[in-house]
């Protein structure tokens, strides 16, 4: 089965210079749709990365304890903000949907 991940923007506590909250990327593996992109940190996006692998290939969100279903994830970028650095730690939600490919 392949999946659409969805990543959205759900809260940035301090200040983040990239994202605000409802920013959205999309990920088709091994691909970042930029049209449905609305930005992209890198450090954010290497620190999701082990969840979106996982997602990607069909785990649970729910049996890795990242998530409340199969299907949804939280993770947040690495920058922990005031009082440590100037920026903000922003929250994401991973959502997956699968994707029906039509040439099979």
């Amino acid at each position: 089965m392949k999946y659409k991940l969805v990543i959205t923007v759900e809260k940035v506590r301090g200040k983040c210079p990239v994202y605000a909250p409802g920013d959205r990327m999309t990920v088709e593996m091994p691909r970042l749709v930029l049209e449905e992109t609305t930005s992209l940190c890198i450090h954010a996006f290497t620190a999701m990365q082990t969840i979106i692998q996982a997602l990607a290939r069909g785990y649970s969100a729910k049996a890795l304890g990242v998530g409340p279903s199969d299907d949804e994830a939280y993770v947040q970028c690495p920058d922990p903000g005031p009082p440590y650095t100037n920026g903000g730690t922003v929250i994401f939600k991973v959502k997956r949907y699968p994707v029906v490919d039509v040439r099979e």
